[in-house]
């Protein structure tokens, strides 16, 4: 029962401060009845009842019925959290989950201790410290796995077309998050950037990277924000500012505690300011995102291009409530500077509201009192996502592949092929594997590849079908070559290598002429006509 007083305190204190509460006597009476139940758990339930847990599941269940982002986290999620938004940790640069009992890699950052010893997405973690990992759980193993930087762990790993395992001792080190997930020259004045995510080195990330492309002549910029869940609001606004002139606009909260209240403008003139702007976004573009999207639309600073956006317009404030507990509590809405709020609505079971992405989007009916206008008159809407200035629809890495390449990518089979080919020159694992196949850089996904792909995938139990495996070959071609590239030669070349068969990138890239007028709209020329 202390568990839940502590917790339940905690909780009230970190939401309320020292404020008086009103209605202080019902609220009592309500800790008293829950405390109740729980001490009656604990003394009288005929099995055995974990107190932490179960104040931890009815914490959890009390934010679900408030809204779909309202949220408990337990000390691993709690953790995942502040490392995803500080960007770093001490470890191996790996993340793992348990597929069939055994410890999977199933991403690993590049440069990281892990990578430098050769360690693949795809490798069982087989053996830690000489101790068999087969069947703990994947938090037992991270606890295993992460420690003080320039110790050293011996880890001993299972991979496919190897008969051995291979023993590898890894040292750890600080591990840096990055969120920018490629930087580079589309042709001599287009330069690309995605950002996959945001921590709180986003924006140092972002000007950096911008840096570089323009030391090699970046005349244009396309942003690329598909995919990108979101992050801290700071990080949002610094973002944007790199593009807007002092006093803008970008973004306002409105809440109920104290402070939620804000305006938050640009403080400074941009550094790239003055360049034409495109900006990518598809369903999975949250939050964050959204901020950025919205304040380049809503100032005609850019071309927003792509999908309508997943629209979460709610703010969390992050509350910690133990020790290594801690919950995501919404505390505010924000608009965008045209006052768009753009939350899209949810049901009672949020059902139709988390499986968005899931679903093909359909043109709505425009609710006209969610009807704002951006700086030149030009109409935009409110009440769910972004809506792009133009519409491409892309939800797999800018292609709409049919039901048959969508189910290829969620059973990850390009991944799975991936993991049978080497990179010319890698010496980093010695031990020796079967029917390892050899690429350098620049390779081609030829007809070989193809027919192996495809013997893969009916060996795996799928019905490969001509019809469907044709239509759906540029997709397939496409996602081979990006998961080799991941694999071999990091996300920059991977990325570079997808922009080119990327059928929303090249859509977008098409788009310039219009974004330059519109950058001079921006800068006080004539007034656009509205979409």
């Amino acid at each position: 029962m202390s568990v839940a007083v502590v917790v339940l305190a905690a909780v009230a204190g970190g939401l309320f401060g020292g404020r008086v509460l009103a209605g202080q006597d019902s609220l009592d009476d309500q800790y008293d009845t829950f405390t109740t139940a729980l001490a009656a758990i604990e003394t009288t339930y005929v099995g055995e009842a974990d107190s932490e847990q179960l104040v931890y599941r009815a914490i959890g269940g009390m934010l679900q019925t408030l809204d779909p982002h309202s949220s408990f986290m337990d000390p691993r999620s709690y953790a995942q959290l502040r490392e995803r938004q500080e960007g770093r940790y001490y470890g191996l640069g790996i993340s793992i989950n348990v597929i069939d009992g055994g410890i999977t890699v199933m991403n690993l950052f590049e440069g990281s201790p892990a990578y430098r010893q050769g360690i693949r997405r795809g490798d069982v973690i087989a053996r830690i410290s000489g101790e068999d990992a087969t069947g703990i759980t994947s938090q037992e193993a991270v606890n295993q796995l992460r420690g003080p930087k320039g110790s050293t762990v011996m880890v001993s790993i299972r991979r496919r077309g190897y008969d051995e395992l291979i023993d590898l001792e890894v040292e750890r080190d600080e591990i840096h998050i990055p969120t920018v997930e490629g930087a580079f020259m589309v042709d001599e004045s287009i330069g690309y950037v995605r950002l996959g995510d945001f921590s709180e080195t986003s924006s140092a990330e972002l000007r950096e990277a911008l840096a570089k492309l323009d030391e090699l002549g970046m005349e244009r910029l396309l942003l690329d924000l598909r995919d990108n869940p979101g992050g801290p609001l700071d990080q949002a606004i610094r973002v944007s500012n790199e593009f807007l002139p002092r006093g803008d606009l970008i973004v306002y909260t409105r809440g109920r505690i104290q402070n939620s209240d804000q305006d938050y403008h640009a403080r400074d003139d941009g550094d790239h300011m003055d360049i034409p702007l495109v900006v990518l976004v598809n369903r999975n573009s949250a939050s964050a995102s959204e901020i950025v999207s919205g304040a380049i639309q809503d100032h005609d600073r850019g071309l927003v291009v792509g999908e309508t956006t997943f629209g979460k317009a709610l703010v969390q404030s992050i509350y910690r409530v133990s020790q290594e507990a801690g919950l995501a509590l919404t505390t505010a809405r924000y608009y965008t500077p045209s006052g768009r709020m753009i939350q899209r609505p949810w049901d009672d079971a949020f059902d139709e509201y988390l499986t968005y992405s899931l679903r093909d989007q359909e043109p709505a009916p425009r609710d006209m009192s969610e009807r704002r206008f951006t700086d030149s008159g030009r109409e935009v809407y409110g009440g769910g996502g972004v809506e792009p200035d133009h519409f491409m629809a892309g939800p797999i890495d800018g292609f709409d592949p049919s039901d048959f390449g969508r189910l290829l990518a969620a059973r990850q089979e390009f991944a799975f092929y991936a993991e049978r080919f080497l990179a010319v020159g890698d010496n980093r694992i010695q031990a020796v594997g079967r029917d390892r196949r050899y690429v350098s850089p620049g390779f081609e996904i030829d007809d070989e590849m193809l027919a192996e792909f495809r013997t893969q995938l009916e060996t795996r139990g799928l019905t490969v079908e001509d019809e469907a495996f044709a239509e759906n070959l540029d997709f397939i071609k496409a996602k081979l070559h990006f998961e080799i590239d991941l694999a071999l030669f990091g996300v920059e070349e991977a990325r570079r290598n997808l922009t080119f068969s990327d059928p929303q990138a090249q859509f977008a890239l098409t788009q310039f002429d219009e974004a330059e007028r519109l950058l001079e709209v921006s800068r006080g020329g004539a007034v656009v006509a509205s979409r």
